[in-house]
């Protein structure tokens, strides 16, 4: 088994201490294992990362019973991924059947048989894991390593919808390597490969918080979600991104810029309404980006609302 901080982890929901402590007596050997006593308490313990791989889940619970709280988990697009097991006496064909519907992968019963809650819940993280690692392969750029336009589009529809109901401010950057054709002319495209490898590692560390997205949008253009940033936040991580570019110092001698590799940045923020589309926002940073093209390369320009 890996070392346990690196196990997978599962959140055990039952109202009974004497049903958690069995289940964690259980599983607490192979998996790390966290509890909840309620609904209330499991949204609460879905607040923390890392998110546990499996939800072994009552159904007989004061307040939010467990199919309640299994519909409201599907509900989320954060956490609607989590399999969810029911752990219930009730076994009845028709519970059975709610159970599924309201989005369970499996269905265990109470008492409880050791071996077949082992066997059911390695069968479940195994899938979790498999199904894991092939979305991540499908939202990373394949040569760069950084996520793709498609992870993107995924996290700005779900930052702008989560921006729209609490009106935060949000910004987009998008950029472009500067005469990149010329560079792979110059240069040959293995070359270029590695150009726009460096490019990604520069651009990804110049976004410290976690909440940030910088992705590579197609060819020699780069983007970076924002989310709860101003232009002024905005602009300051677009500085550190074209003081980065420049400290790689890769060579370009048919550059009309300069002598090494340089960027252009565009920079658009608003605070999203139900009146803006967020592919309007990033139609804003593809003009501002377009100025910055004009005036001359090598530099940051932006747009506000508005603009």
């Amino acid at each position: 088994m890996e070392a346990h901080k690196e196990r997978p982890k599962i959140l055990i929901v039952d109202d009974e201490k004497a049903n958690i402590d069995l289940l964690v007596g259980l599983l607490r050997p192979h998996y790390k294992t966290v509890a909840a006593k309620d609904g209330e308490q499991v949204f609460r313990r879905l607040e923390r990362k890392p998110l546990p791989d499996l939800i072994l889940l009552d159904v007989m619970m004061p307040g939010l019973d467990g199919y309640g709280v299994c519909r409201r988990l599907k509900e989320e697009i954060t956490i609607r991924d989590i399999p969810v097991i029911f752990v219930t006496g009730q076994t009845e064909e028709a519970d059975e059947a709610m159970g599924f519907e309201a989005g369970a992968v499996d269905y265990i019963g109470k008492p409880l048989r050791p071996l077949i809650v082992l066997a059911r819940v390695k069968t479940h993280i195994e899938m979790k894991r498999r199904g894991d690692m092939l979305e991540r392969l499908a939202i990373l750029d394949g040569l760069t390593g950084i996520p793709n336009r498609r992870r993107f589009d995924q996290f700005l529809d779900y930052e702008w919808e989560r921006s729209v109901r609490y009106a935060h401010t949000f910004s987009v950057i998008l950029m472009d390597i500067d005469f990149f054709k010329l560079y792979n002319d110059e240069y040959g495209h293995a070359e270029g490969d590695n150009c726009l490898k460096l490019v990604a590692g520069a651009v990804a560390a110049a976004m410290p918080r976690t909440v940030d997205l910088a992705a590579r949008y197609g060819g020699e253009e780069f983007a970076c979600i924002l989310p709860e940033t101003t232009d002024e936040g905005a602009w300051i991580v677009a500085e550190r991104i074209l003081e980065n570019i420049r400290n790689l110092k890769v060579p370009h001698a048919t550059s009309k810029v300069a002598d090494h590799v340089t960027m252009s940045i565009g920079i658009a923020s608003v605070v999203p309404s139900n009146d803006i589309r967020s592919l309007d926002l990033v139609e804003m940073a593809d003009r501002a980006l377009y100025q910055a093209k004009r005036g001359g390369r090598d530099q940051i320009a932006r747009l506000a609302e508005g603009g």
